[in-house]
């Protein structure tokens, strides 16, 4: 029988859920009820079981923590510090996962005594290496912004180029010029008009759009 002789790092995972709230990009952060960092904030996150698979692990204690469940996550990062958890060599797989804020609903379980919604701006405390582990996910959003069209899983199916062009700017955290953000929204071919308009205001009526393949994330060429 073969001997180990080699100490095993444990394997967490964590996982960092945006949403657009209030005209600012915001995560979802929980507060722990366990030590390490009691009473502290932290992302949604725990051992993966020694028969479990790692996505489903954070797909499980997405739920048990959060009560949200359903999303997509994409895995983001492996962040192996020696000194990351306080309690042992901890090695985390993150993920990260976009969701339009009126899709889910919030309820702090398990070992987190509160769950909700914080602005990327303006973060608490965090336990662990969430800090950067929210920086990473963040630098990873905003390049995506660049090559896909993930600004779509912020909005709902119908949307106006304007809706579009804000979460785009609340992302990136700038003013886009409008012009030429619709004409380059439009030529990439991944936009349906629809036959329905809405009113905003005084402004004439504004056109509706939907993706060309809704549910999907497509690549802009």
């Amino acid at each position: 029988m073969y001997t180990y002789e080699h100490p095993h790092p444990a394997v967490t995972t964590d996982v960092v859920v945006f949403t657009i709230r209030d005209e600012r990009l915001q995560v979802l952060l929980v507060k722990r009820r366990n030590p390490p960092f009691t009473g502290c904030w932290a992302l949604p996150g725990g051992f993966v079981n020694i028969d479990e698979d790692i996505e489903a692990c954070a797909l499980r204690e997405l739920q048990e923590e959060t009560g949200v469940s359903g999303v997509f996550l994409e895995q983001l990062y492996t962040f192996g510090a020696p000194d990351r958890d306080p309690r042992e060599r901890v090695i985390t797989v993150t993920y990260y996962a976009l969701v339009p804020h009126d899709h889910i609903r919030i309820e702090a379980a398990s070992d987190a005594s509160a769950a909700t919604w914080f602005d990327c701006t303006d973060l608490p405390a965090l336990a662990f290496d969430h800090d950067q582990v929210i920086a990473t996910a963040l630098k990873r959003l905003r390049a995506k912004l660049q090559y896909s069209t993930v600004a779509f899983q912020f909005l709902p199916d119908k949307f106006t180029l304007s809706e579009l062009q804000r979460v785009y700017e609340i992302i990136l955290d700038q003013t886009l010029d409008k012009r030429n953000f619709r004409r380059r929204m439009l030529s990439y071919g991944l936009l349906a008009a629809t036959e329905e308009k809405v009113r905003n205001g005084n402004h004439r009526p504004a056109r509706l759009y939907r993706p060309q393949t809704p549910g999907r994330v497509e690549f802009i060429k």
